[in-house]
């Protein structure tokens, strides 16, 4: 006496839960991509070879006008005065003592302009960093062969 089975093997595979890892993949990497740290001003940096991957807890913007502007963690640039500037960074630097502050200088500022700016970080005892952009590989320096 043969026994049949009430209900049968299906042969065929489903696609819904297959979507849903794709959608969920692709809203994943929509959200983490809007991680990276714009600059909200519209500064043309100078090149540099030579790359580091500090991430700045502050950032002071000098843009081809002069003008300074300033900006904490994810905070928009607000505009300071240079007389303001030094009281502000050093309360911020309370704050974090361990942090760095980046300054973005447009290429088309004077360098004594750059320097006073440095000079003033340098005398508070301030851990300021050049921000520049890197450089294309043709203008990289080369590695002297031996």
């Amino acid at each position: 006496m043969a026994l049949k089975r009430q209900n049968e093997i299906s042969a065929t595979f489903s696609m819904a839960s297959m979507t849903d890892v794709i959608f969920l993949l692709l809203v994943f990497f929509m959200v983490t991509s809007t991680f990276v740290f714009p600059t909200a001003l519209e500064v043309n940096l100078p090149q540099s070879s030579e790359q580091t991957a500090i991430k700045p807890g502050t950032r002071v913007y000098l843009d081809r006008e002069m003008q300074i502007f300033v900006s904490y963690d994810k905070e928009e640039p607000q505009p300071i005065h240079l007389d303001n500037l030094v009281s502000y960074l050093v309360t911020l630097q309370v704050q974090a003592p361990e942090s760095y502050i980046a300054l973005y200088a447009d290429e088309e500022v004077p360098y004594g302009k750059v320097i006073e700016v440095l000079n003033l970080a340098a005398q508070n005892n301030l851990k300021m960093v050049l921000a520049t952009k890197p450089a294309p590989t043709s203008a990289q320096p080369q590695a002297a062969s031996l």
